[in-house]
């Protein structure tokens, strides 16, 4: 009996711990590790923005779609939460929000890089 409360108390922070994880992953690339999110793709950060605010809205955010975060995601280690104007989350690294670029898309892609000199790959 009490190995199995010991094996389900185990399984039990096995599976919290899991959840808690990080929604990023590291991808190899032709630029080296990069952060990547949803589906392996590369995420990016923007120059104007300010460590926890984002100002890509409108049309940038059309081209670069912020990486949302559910309403329910709690900030873990070096990952944040930016509460953007409409009140959603988005995920950031260091402070930075991050974003995707629309054409990137495979995992690997790293097209955004150094666009306009002002968007730059995410690090691990």
């Amino acid at each position: 009996m009490k190995k199995l409360i010991l094996a389900t108390a185990a399984f039990a922070v096995l599976a919290t711990a899991a959840l808690a994880a990080s929604p990023f992953t590291t991808v190899k690339t032709a630029k080296g590790n990069v952060l990547a999110g949803e589906k392996g793709m590369t995420v990016y950060t923007f120059k104007d923005d300010k460590a926890g605010t984002s100002n890509c809205y409108d049309k940038c955010a059309q081209n670069w779609p912020p990486v949302m975060a559910a309403s329910d995601a709690k900030p873990d280690g070096a990952y944040s939460l930016v509460t953007r104007k409409d009140g959603a989350k988005q995920w950031a690294k260091d402070g930075m929000p991050l974003y995707y670029w629309v054409k990137d898309t495979k995992q690997g892609d790293t097209t955004g890089d150094g666009v306009n000199g002002v968007w730059d790959v995410a690090k691990p």
